[in-house]
């Protein structure tokens, strides 16, 4: 029968912690100021539709064009100009923030659950679960990690599934080795071994108290590659092995922009340099990775009981 008061002594204690953690979030400086810039990009990326309508319903990630040539801010209507072939900017910033946040979040869980998976396994059984498991965690680390997503990348369709795999595939092997050693570390406490004594399954012992009590130094290292996962997606794309062009992801604006960065434009007679068409997707990409580095830093500082104090 299922003991709701033994559920409740047991997430207590956490609860407890969960709320003092959030209390000092409010007194850390640096975590505020990346909360912010998250919230920004992520209210962005839910209000897309209302701020700018898909003007594509099957494929909204798919900017508007009008085959023009770049027009600075407020020119015909659009508020922060066009890009490459008339693509309204606007339109690109906002959804994009949608593409960047699902590439992001899609990446670091799926990176994370793996390097828990395959870490702690290799970790808490030791011997030849872990030889095997971690020679073939080295094999990836022994790459570097974007060359490997350039080469994964290159022999599949262009399209944002396939970037977000090839990503994933290189994402998993640092967070494998972090919980690994953390698993190693605890798996050595009195309160182990005390589970042990009673009779408790390995599984269990795994998963109800070691991987619970291993994982906030990866809570910190994901909340901080959240953003990072955002510049290699750029970079990917910048150099031709992500999305395709006129998509609403921002570094594929910035490729496609490149050629008018320092280009001349002519509109009703004036004639301006189309510094919008990179700057402005380049400040979102800035944006999104400050934000999660220094929320990450935060929660170091705030989950790391030494520095706490």
């Amino acid at each position: 029968m299922f003991d709701l008061d033994n559920l409740y002594n047991e997430l207590e204690p956490r609860l407890r912690e969960l709320r003092a953690s959030m209390g000092l979030i409010r007194e850390n400086i640096t975590a505020l100021a990346g909360l912010a810039f998250v919230l920004f990009i992520i209210i962005i990326a839910v209000f897309a539709p209302v701020i700018c309508p898909p003007s594509n319903p099957q494929d909204p990630m798919q900017i508007p064009k009008d085959f023009g040539l770049p027009k600075p801010p407020g020119a015909d209507g659009h508020v922060l100009g066009t890009g490459n072939w008339g693509a309204d900017m606007l339109y690109g910033m906002v959804w994009g923030a949608r593409t960047s946040i699902v590439i992001s979040l899609f990446v670091v869980l799926t990176g994370v659950i793996v390097g828990i998976v395959v870490g702690a396994i290799a970790g808490f059984y030791g011997g030849k679960v872990d030889n095997v498991m971690m020679r073939i965690t080295d094999v990836f680390l022994s790459l570097p990690a974007l060359i490997l997503a350039m080469a994964i990348a290159s022999i599949l369709e262009r399209n944002l599934e396939n970037m977000m795999l090839a990503i994933v595939i290189v994402w998993w092997p640092p967070y494998a080795r972090l919980i690994r050693a953390q698993v190693l570390s605890i798996k050595e406490n009195t309160y182990v071994e005390a589970a042990r004594a009673i009779g408790a399954k390995k599984n269990r012992i795994l998963f109800r108290h070691v991987i619970p009590n291993s994982i906030s130094p990866l809570i910190v290292a994901a909340t901080m590659d959240i953003g990072t996962v955002v510049l290699v997606a750029a970079g990917l794309s910048y150099i031709g092995f992500g999305v395709a062009t006129g998509y609403a992801e921002w570094g594929r604006m910035v490729s496609d922009g490149q050629q008018w960065f320092t280009a001349e434009v002519e509109w009703e007679g004036v004639k301006y340099v189309a510094w919008w068409v990179v700057t402005l997707p380049g400040m979102m990409i800035l944006i999104f990775v400050m934000g999660f580095s220094l929320l990450g830093d935060g929660l170091r500082d705030i989950l790391d009981p030494k520095l706490r104090r």
